[in-house]
């Protein structure tokens, strides 16, 4: 049972404060420092590695894969997210606000007319000229 209808968002402040409920239930709260909740999400990421360390590469949308592999999958990233967002509660970071700002950064950084279609840095000039201008602007 998730407690989220069909189509209902869930989102990440409603996720971390089941966590830091969960942790305080079970008095776990003691063990969550930033380290450890690093190292466990490290642990994590290495789970999820593992489902695709030898299926090569994979189309979107998994469409080879069994329904089996593909919850086993949604498992192991629920727990790297759930571990990401208990760092950020416990590092005192607005997870859903610096990602948004990254975005943002992002986009100074890559504008759609160098970038589009190419994953290729266009030349170094570009990057150090977009590299003062982020870092002189504020965001």
């Amino acid at each position: 049972m998730t407690g989220v209808a069909d189509g209902e968002s869930v989102s990440l402040e409603d996720l971390r404060k089941k966590m830091v409920e969960f942790a305080k239930e079970r008095d776990w709260e003691k063990y969550h420092s930033p380290r450890n909740l690093l190292l466990a999400l490290v642990g994590e990421v290495g789970e999820l590695s593992e489902i695709f360390q030898w299926k090569g590469e994979v189309p979107k949308g998994l469409p080879d894969w069994k329904e089996e592999e593909k919850e086993h999958l949604g498992e192991e990233l629920s727990d790297v997210l759930l571990y990401l967002i208990q760092l950020s509660h416990y590092c005192g970071i607005d997870l859903g606000k610096a990602a948004l700002r990254k975005v943002h950064l992002n986009a100074i950084k890559h504008p759609v007319n160098l970038y589009r279609g190419s994953s290729e840095e266009k030349s170094n000039d570009i990057n150090d000229n977009i590299n003062i201008n982020i870092n002189s602007e504020t965001v």
